[in-house]
């Protein structure tokens, strides 16, 4: 097979990606890359374009792989553009994989080329990447302390703020192209941004330039974000009704396009809007719908907050049953899905509702009640509890060894300690019992307890001790060490056959050091070694290449061409990648499973905490309290997310570049 059928089969492929089969899409240009090809430019869009289509199919490792192939090939050809779009593509992939400083630094090489090249639909799409890459990252800082729209940290805004400058710059650009589907999508994304960072009366002028330019289009699906998106935003300036409405709409678009994941938030969304209103009866219709869905998705999580925000509308319509049935279910589901903090807040609404409704408390309250006074034990050691038994007397210390002693059989006390015990808490046998319980507790005085203590925490220093593995290699292990017979030390003499030789010569020391001493350094050099080998770069192998040497022969001409040494641009930017390889070291947080779990018919506008706020003051409706730890599980609303435009816009994507390498040809 030759070129041409690499070329048909990459053709097959391309078709197949932009019918949306990206799997079968996949096996074509795999197939494509087996045959192989002489071509540079038909394999840079092999490379690409298998790249883009990893990507969508969630292998960001596969994606990663043929993007930095694409760019190899860019470079070698000297090709400009191909660089830019690849390092775009680079970049997106980069920001999904939450490496979000290489991924700054590609975008940043994708819009400094672009600029240089004056390509100003390359440049729009560098500056909307470079928005989403410091909105990803401003989103991933701010899991972590305050999460209240506004009320981040220093770090968190100045990461939005900068995706707000960059987005700013795409819409002017793209008002100067006169696109109007990139302005919405800037307009959406300025929106979204203007949320996080509290400045609700902006993010509502850009949700609402979305909204007119989806209706252009006919773009529903953009419709209905951009009404969630302003219902979330108006919720925040106390503007229930409006915000009521805009969660309407989002229903009704949802049912048009037959998403029961998005319908369920919307209800969702207008149960807990209905319930800032205090209009009860709306509140639970809405979350009876919500509660159906998620049994119907099967998403406990949503079952979950169904039932909790059951439970507290029927309690604040003194319908104390109902609101002990879905209190009960709520506890039963959040024990199934792990949720403690759920878990905490049903106990304390059931314990609330049993004594409203004169019941007594069950083996449940009782084992909250527990729970909660563990939890509060558990903030100090338990060994301050027995703090007296650190801080006796040395009377106390005597009457103790006489006990083990005793105990022991010794017989008696040394003179030392068997001095007479002085003092009137030792004359009544009540005081006396006191004693011998404290030391039948504790079977050891202050010394005992600290060699204990010692043994104790030793295995925790060996646990962290790492051992000297020496590479069986022979070139870390040289022939003398090999068969280098280990010495035994018996009575001060040093002996290779097991025999003593009574003294050892300062000579023969001195042998045996240089000895050890020179193992030691073979060992230490060989470790090394390998580690200097892990950092070597290998020649580029580009896979679907039949005729490698043209690489090598391209690259021995570029590098002619190019200056000896790098600039300083080059060494900025390989510390900037470098530098978050410790990044990549780093341990999560032992909760975040927990808050990311699943549950797709509850929307990331899960504002539990605003209806506290509200609702707080109300001390009939308001019958249980939320646990501190709630905030962790209780997010704001957040916004919802813009849809990625297509592939050339999003990644960069030489979309068609096969295509097109045809009709240039003909």
């Amino acid at each position: 097979m030759d070129s041409s059928t690499c070329l048909e089969l990459a053709l097959e492929g391309e078709r197949l990606c932009k019918a949306g089969d990206c799997r079968a899409g996949v096996a074509f240009f795999e197939a494509a890359i087996q045959t192989g090809t002489d071509d540079l430019r038909t394999l840079s869009a092999i490379y690409s374009q298998l790249g883009n289509a990893y990507f969508y199919l969630g292998e960001y490792d596969k994606a990663m792989e043929y993007h930095k192939l694409d760019l190899t090939v860019a470079r070698t050809m000297g090709d400009r553009l191909g660089v830019a779009k690849a390092s775009g593509n680079l970049g997106n992939t980069l920001k999904v994989m939450g490496k979000f400083k290489e991924a700054i630094c590609c975008c940043e090489r994708h819009l400094s080329i672009s600029q240089e090249l004056e390509d100003k639909v390359g440049e729009g799409r560098a500056l909307y990447n470079l928005g989403n890459v410091y909105h990803a990252q401003g989103k991933h800082l701010g899991r972590i302390g305050p999460q209240e729209p506004g009320g981040f940290s220093d770090e968190v805004k100045h990461c939005l703020q900068k995706a707000v400058e960059y987005y700013a710059a795409n819409l002017r650009l793209m008002e100067e192209l006169n696109d109007r589907s990139a302005q919405g999508r800037a307009c959406g994304n300025l929106g979204n941004t203007h949320y996080l960072l509290g400045n609700f009366t902006q993010a509502i002028s850009y949700h609402n330039e979305r909204l007119a330019i989806a209706k252009e289009f006919g773009d529903k699906a953009a419709e209905r974000r951009a009404h969630s998106n302003l219902g979330n935003a108006h919720i925040f300036l106390g503007e229930f009704e409006t915000a009521a409405e805009h969660y309407k709409k989002t229903l009704q678009l949802a049912q048009e396009l037959g998403d029961r994941a998005v319908e369920a938030q919307a209800c969702y969304s207008l149960g807990n809007t209905y319930t800032l209103l205090r209009d009860y009866p709306m509140a639970i219709h809405y979350h009876l719908r919500h509660l159906a869905i998620a049994e119907e998705l099967t998403d406990k999580v949503g079952e979950g907050r169904a039932c909790w925000s059951l439970g507290n509308a029927y309690s604040a319509t003194n319908n104390n049953e109902k609101a002990l049935h879905y209190a009960t279910r709520h506890l039963e589901i959040s024990k199934e899905i792990g949720d403690k903090t759920g878990q905490a807040a049903a106990q304390m609404n059931l314990s609330d509702i049993r004594k409203v409704l004169g019941l007594p408390p069950t083996p449940i309250d009782s084992e909250s009640s527990e729970s909660a006074e563990d939890a509060k034990s558990r903030t100090r050691r338990k060994s301050m509890e027995n703090m007296d038994l650190l801080k006796m007397t040395p009377d106390a210390k005597g009457v103790l060894r006489k006990y083990q002693s005793e105990d022991a059989g010794i017989g008696s006390l040394s003179s030392d300690d068997s001095h007479p015990v002085n003092g009137p808490s030792f004359n009544t046998s009540s005081h006396a019992d006191k004693n011998t319980s404290v030391n039948e507790e504790s079977s050891m005085d202050d010394e005992s307890f600290f060699e204990l203590l010692s043994r104790f925490q030793s295995k925790r220093m060996d646990d962290q001790r790492c051992t000297l593995s020496i590479d069986s290699n022979k070139e870390n292990q040289p022939e003398q060490a090999q068969q280098q017979v280990p010495t035994h030390r018996e009575g001060g003499s040093l002996s290779s056959n097991g025999s003593t030789n009574g003294t050892t010569t300062p000579s023969d020391s001195g042998a045996n050091n240089c000895g050890v001493l020179e193992e030691l350094m073979e060992s230490i050099a060989g470790m090394q070694s390998r580690r200097m080998d892990e950092q070597r770069a290998s020649l580029p192998q580009l896979p679907g290449l039949n005729n490698q040497h043209a690489i090598l022969q391209r690259l021995s001409v570029a590098a002619s061409d190019s200056t000896p040494l790098p600039d300083d641009n080059f060494f900025d930017m390989l510390m900037r990648c470098q530098g978050s390889r410790i990044e990549d070291q780093r341990s999560s947080l032992p909760n975040e499973a927990s808050l990311t779990q699943s549950a797709p018919t509850v929307p990331d506008d899960d504002f539990f905490s605003l209806i506290m706020r509200f609702q707080s003051g109300r001390l009939e409706d308001q019958r249980s309290t939320m646990p501190l730890e709630a905030t962790r599980n209780s997010a704001h609303p957040t916004a919802d997310e813009e849809e990625p435009p297509n592939s050339a816009q999003s990644t960069g994507a030489k979309d068609g570049l096969v295509s097109r390498l045809v009709k240039g040809r003909k």
